[in-house]
């Protein structure tokens, strides 16, 4: 059963229930991320993540950790391009406990001056660390390449310039900005019923004053554009991107079984072909990012320097044969079961079931309805495929990204 709530204040509640468990997955939802900072804000969002988890009215960092693990629970938050999410995991019985040290660190952070400047080194590191981790470094000087500096080609971290530059001002105006309760949606999975997460959301957050929450407008620009950041490293990691539809397209569930025929699992194209047949790559695949206003599908590949030209070319041989020539319908089956076991499986996992009907209600405002996505699921027939084919794979609009020992320019570039 999914239930939902609205509060006088704006802030959502969405509870899925799920009979025979003995945990509870909860999270916190903002409606906010790397896509809406200015240039003076560059990583604010991720920033303001970490700083939740310092210091509160009462408790330190420490016991802020402490209460989680004295009962079991687990805890953490991730920042994304449009979002930010904290989120707990806890025994059944433990449940009214971790939602209440969750709300705690969400609600009552503080940011002393030392907790501020020490965090800024603690992320500095994270930024050398994702500097030292050159899939993810590609991926995200593919974003770039694909959307510029801002909203979605932003880097989630920032800078570590940018980072040094927050001040508690900075930090407070941005939460006082988009931490309002109109932004907020508050999801539960798992061994709860909704008038148990009802009373919890009501006794933490239905005090919390409505907000002057604005959504912040800007405008997406798709380019075309190649980058390349030279590293004394082994491989070559070589990702391609083109323009995709929004995440809420008509044919979106087409859309992500095109691309598990792509490169999503090891039957898929790319694998055969790319790894099995010319040992091309050790890893490559296939991925959709939908966003409110656009999407991309990226194709990921780590080589061997001197094989640049032919993996491209195999990349590219690929993507020209599923264009001219689609998929066939064993292809399509495969893709579409691929799909609905995905869905069925999340279905047993309490994360996945909170972070996927939290997201709806954020982004849709309304509740995921799983029966009605999943008979669609079953309608879907291999020519939606086929028109999905042509909502992507602009070679004029690619853009492209490479991390590694580059020599001379590709001559595809």
């Amino acid at each position: 059963m999914v239930y939902e709530k609205k509060y006088a204040n704006g802030l959502r509640l969405v509870v899925k229930k799920m009979a025979g468990l003995y945990s509870v997955t909860m999270g916190i939802l903002v409606g906010t991320g790397a896509c809406v900072e200015t240039d003076e804000e560059d990583g604010i969002s991720h920033f303001i993540e970490h700083m939740q988890f310092k210091v509160t009215k009462k408790r330190s960092a420490f016991e802020i950790s402490d209460a989680f693990d004295r009962i079991g629970a687990q805890v953490n938050a991730f920042t994304g391009k449009d979002m930010t999410c904290y989120y707990s995991k806890s025994t059944s019985d433990h449940t009214a406990e971790a939602f209440e040290v969750l709300a705690d660190l969400f609600l009552n952070a503080t940011y002393p001056e030392e907790e501020i400047v020490r965090e800024k080194g603690v992320i500095c590191e994270e930024i050398s660390m994702n500097e030292d981790t050159p899939e993810d470094l590609c991926l995200d000087l593919l974003a770039t390449a694909s959307f510029g500096k801002n909203n979605y080609g932003r880097n989630i971290l920032g800078t570590q310039k940018k980072v040094n530059a927050f001040t508690l001002d900075m930090v407070e105006r941005y939460k006082s900005e988009r931490y309002c309760p109109e932004n907020i949606v508050i999801a539960f999975a798992g061994d709860i019923d909704f008038a148990t997460a009802d009373a919890l959301v009501e006794s933490y957050f239905g005090t919390l004053a409505a907000g002057n929450f604005k959504k912040r407008e800007f405008t997406v620009l798709r380019q075309k554009k190649t980058l390349t950041k030279k590293k004394p490293i082994e491989q070559l990691h070589l990702a391609v991107g083109y323009p995709a539809p929004e995440r809420d397209h008509k044919l979106s569930d087409a859309l992500q079984t095109m691309n598990s025929i792509l490169g999503g699992s090891m039957s898929s194209r790319l694998f055969q072909e790319v790894r099995e047949k010319k040992g091309l790559a050790y890893s490559v695949y296939s991925y959709l990012s939908g966003y409110e206003e656009c999407g991309s599908l990226n194709i990921y590949a780590g080589i061997n320097p001197t094989k640049l030209e032919e993996a491209y070319g195999a990349i590219e041989e690929v993507i020209r044969d599923l264009k001219t020539n689609g998929v066939s319908e064993e292809e399509f089956i495969r893709g579409r079961e691929q799909m609905k076991a995905s869905m069925l499986f999340a279905q047993e996992s309490t994360s996945s079931q909170m972070l996927l009907y939290g997201k709806y209600m954020l982004y849709n405002g309304e509740t995921y309805d799983f029966e009605e996505r999943y008979k669609k699921m079953n309608e879907m027939r291999r020519s939606d495929v086929l028109d999905a084919l042509t909502l992507t794979f602009e070679l004029d609009a690619r853009s492209v990204a490479i991390v590694g020992n580059i020599g001379k320019k590709p001559k595809f570039l």
